[in-house]
């Protein structure tokens, strides 16, 4: 067992109520054996079309208005049967809650109940704020709010050349501008 997932095992009782009111599914990210087929899967059945391109070599597509729907990466595993890291395999989903400040609340609340916060803040792409971390079997969960909305034909909001913001403050202490 790695030391994520044996931190992630070792979660204390709960105190209080969780905090947590999820609002609707946002995201899910998947690394794939083949990107190429993959795009035209989503883009040829689902009618889904490429919002942007990662730095990491995957692209994010976007079908209902949030910046990404479904984020697509590269695999670099081989067909094993439990998958290692970097192999096919789900990455993580998201699930938006409402505002900047219910996730400082609830990154209090995940802190005080040990579990294992991976990342948290801004990243450069879909303009989102998030608070990332590892249910009890390792499975990568996010948390996010405010995500960009794209209307049909209208491109992704430009990279922040300041960011990402790598913590809630950051985050808050550097809005991103109503629009673009």
């Amino acid at each position: 067992m790695d030391q994520a997932t044996a931190a992630a095992a070792s979660i204390k009782p709960a105190e209080r109520p969780s905090p947590v009111r999820v609002k609707r599914l946002g995201h899910v990210v998947i690394q794939v054996r083949d990107l190429e087929r993959s795009i035209r899967f989503y883009t040829e059945v689902f009618n889904f079309r490429v919002s942007d391109n990662a730095t990491a070599g995957g692209v994010f597509l976007t079908g209902i208005g949030d910046h990404h729907t479904i984020g697509l990466f590269p695999s670099d595993g081989d067909n094993a049967e439990i998958p290692a890291k970097g192999a096919v395999r789900l990455h993580h989903f998201a699930l938006q809650v409402e505002s900047l400040d219910e996730l400082f609340e609830i990154r209090a609340y995940l802190k005080e109940r040990g579990v294992p916060i991976v990342w948290e803040g801004r990243r450069a792409m879909g303009g989102h704020t998030s608070v990332e971390f590892l249910d009890p079997d390792g499975y990568h969960l996010e948390l996010f709010c405010d995500m960009d909305q794209l209307a049909p034909g209208t491109p992704s909001r430009p990279r922040n050349p300041k960011g990402p913001f790598d913590t809630l403050e950051k985050s808050r202490d550097n809005p991103k501008p109503p629009t673009w």
